[in-house]
């Protein structure tokens, strides 16, 4: 499988055509964004550590029945991944209070909450990725109802699965993003990411970040903790 020419660059990662039709090849870079892209830098060698995380998740998903677009790791920086027919939703799952649903809900950060929610967001970098909710979704026509049921069935369990795998890791999940894709039989399928990037992990002791959100909030550190987390998780 060979690379062919560039289907898709964003914030984060590129996507590849390969001379295979139905596989694609996603490489991970370095560069970091926050606020819808606002703020720009760079976090040294973020892409191995994105890529390395993502194939582990990938990898214990699939052990607990949840498929996903992952095939094989590539290289450090790549993976090879099935070709799917994109939903332009992100998905958000909320264990605790914070970032923008404590300013929304004036929660004090850190919040634990009764049940875990569950967020629709328009991936739409000109409309600012705006919330929304079932109804939107089927007025818009991103998916229908029984494929948003089988992606909210598939998030809550990949809630519970990394839950359990982090308390053994002195970690908790704060709340995570996720998205989805249509594979060639129409099933819902796993796709994207799940790295510091797209998840909160606080210390279950110290509450210390472990995240993105030290890039974001300029608390520094931020190499260090992606290192810090990948070698906890994958140890």
């Amino acid at each position: 499988m060979n690379k062919t020419k560039v289907l898709y660059e964003g914030k984060a990662k590129i996507v590849y055509e390969t001379d295979e039709p139905d596989k694609l090849i996603v490489y991970f870079k370095d560069d970091a964004t926050a606020g819808n892209g606002e703020k720009k830098g760079t976090i040294k060698d973020k892409g191995i550590i994105n890529n390395k995380m993502s194939e582990f998740f990938f990898k214990l998903l699939k052990s607990n029945g949840i498929e996903s677009h992952y095939l094989e790791t590539v290289s450090e920086r790549e993976m090879a991944v099935k070709s799917l027919r994109m939903i332009a939703l992100e998905v958000i799952v909320r264990n605790v209070a914070a970032g923008s649903l404590a300013k929304r809900l004036g929660l004090p950060e850190g919040t634990p909450l009764n049940t875990p929610v569950l967020e629709y967001c328009y991936k739409n970098d000109e409309l600012g990725d705006p919330m929304l909710n079932r109804y939107h979704i089927m007025a818009l026509d991103l998916a229908r109802v029984h494929e948003l049921d089988d992606i909210e069935h598939i998030s809550f369990c990949v809630n519970q699965l990394l839950i359990n795998l982090l308390k053994s890791k002195n970690v908790k999940l704060i709340d995570f993003k996720l998205e989805f894709g249509r594979d060639e039989h129409d099933r819902i399928v796993l796709a994207d990411e799940i790295s510091p990037d797209n998840c909160r992990f606080w210390d279950a002791t110290t509450n210390e970040k472990l995240d993105k959100d030290r890039f974001r909030r300029d608390m520094g550190g931020v190499e260090e903790a992606y290192h810090e987390i990948l070698t906890r998780i994958t140890a």
